[in-house]
């Protein structure tokens, strides 16, 4: 076994994994190792052949491998290690990490800092539980996406679509400029799931149809799909059986939500929001592991990748400071409560003494509301459970605000004066 002590451990080289260790490395830590179990660092983003990256973070329109060689570059003018094709199987609570890979074999590594960046994956049908066979042809998007962008592979001709979450949205118009014919993207909820954007530029400009309120009830064929049963849910999402109708398809294509990687948080004891599926984490995103930070889209599954490489920097600024006893500890405690028409968020507890940014999921489409925190009321035109809505707590709002142990965010629709 190869033993060695490092200052901070990156757990993950997407693009939360890799700002946290180039802030790390730019804060004065020398001694950083960034462990990707992929062959290649960048996460989901080499895959992700379309623009729409980097609008917030460069002010430029991107691509994802434009976006994440950026930083991959960077990683490699600070000359900052990083050990790919490596598993890690365990981290225990007092920052020992044990991975393997093919040249050192077992590895463990006993770091000072940990900074936790293992990304999100995908629901598949085993989640789902639809009746039918086990046919050839049934895909994640994202797997979809993997095999046409980078293996160079067809996976179908004729493809349905079960969500509407944002992969799904991009690989329908995929599918559609690579000359396959998509019947139909169904989406169980009244809205679509992925960005406005995203339903704009990947349904409507290629006269994709867009099922609402409707699932897949079954799916159909042997060797290889050759149909779907499709039908409309009522208000509890149960299938209404007169409605049901059979679309002929050789590729069911499933878009039906991201589950943030947390196996690892659990080995460490690291307490995990239900809400979420990620840690709880405070402003400085430490979790309830002392030097152990979370980042990215295992702390939450993010809208924007901008937005998971600022939450990586503050992770590797927070490790940095961690290591170089530089940390502040959180002197007043507040914990922030998800209320009415919240779904979450992030980060959970604060200190109500530092600017910080607050990121929330709504349950549901809403215009004209108020986001309500104690006795601070901000107004926002329309949220959207698809779209993180960003509230930015100033030192301002900080001054107004009533400090208490719990604060309970909610979100309000105006009333007509």
């Amino acid at each position: 076994m190869v033993k060695r002590e490092i200052d901070i451990a990156v757990i993950g080289g997407g693009a939360a994994g890799l700002a946290a260790a180039i802030k790390a490395k730019e804060k004065g830590i020398e001694n950083i190792v960034i462990l990707e179990r992929n062959e290649e660092l960048g996460g989901i983003l080499p895959q992700c052949i379309h623009t729409g990256f980097g609008l917030r973070y460069f002010k430029e329109n991107l691509t994802g491998p434009e976006y994440i060689s950026r930083f991959i570059k960077k990683v490699e003018d600070l000359r900052i290690e990083s050990k790919l094709d490596t598993m890690v199987l365990e981290i225990t609570p007092d920052k020992k990490i044990i991975a393997v890979n093919s040249v050192d074999g077992l590895l463990e590594l006993r770091a000072k800092a940990i900074v936790l960046a293992m990304g999100c994956r995908e629901r598949t049908r085993g989640a789902l539980g639809i009746a039918g066979t086990r046919p050839a042809g049934i895909l994640t998007a994202g797997t979809a996406q993997r095999l046409m962008d980078i293996e160079g592979y067809m996976p179908g001709a004729k493809v349905v679509i079960l969500g509407s979450g944002d992969v799904g949205l991009i690989m329908a118009r995929r599918f559609v400029m690579e000359g396959a014919k998509v019947e139909a993207v169904v989406e169980i909820l009244p809205y679509a799931s992925g960005l406005s954007r995203n339903v704009v530029q990947c349904l409507e400009d290629f006269n994709i149809p867009l099922l609402l309120e409707h699932t897949v009830t079954s799916i159909h064929g042997t060797d290889r799909v050759e149909a779907v049963t499709v039908a409309k849910v009522d208000a509890n999402w149960r299938p209404i059986q007169e409605t049901e109708r059979t679309i002929e398809c050789d590729t069911l294509i499933l878009s039906v939500g991201l589950i943030p990687e947390n196996e690892l948080s659990q080995t460490a004891g690291i307490v995990l929001d239900p809400a979420t599926g990620g840690p709880v984490a405070n402003e400085l995103m430490e979790t309830s592991v002392q030097g152990i930070f979370s980042c990215g889209n295992a702390v939450h599954v993010y809208d924007l990748v901008d937005y998971v490489t600022q939450a990586g920097e503050l992770a590797g600024e927070s490790a940095a400071r961690h290591v170089l006893n530089e940390l502040p500890s959180l002197r007043k405690k507040i914990a922030l409560k998800a209320g009415d028409n919240v779904k979450s968020v992030v980060p959970q507890i604060i200190s109500g003494e530092e600017p910080v940014a607050l990121h929330l999921r709504v349950k549901k489409p809403m215009r004209n509301v108020k986001v309500k925190m104690g006795n601070l009321s901000i107004p926002k035109r329309v949220v959207r459970p698809p779209e993180m809505v960003v509230i930015n707590l100033t030192e301002k709002a900080l001054e107004k605000l009533e400090k208490r142990d719990e604060l309970e965010i909610s979100i309000e629709e105006e009333t007509e004066p």
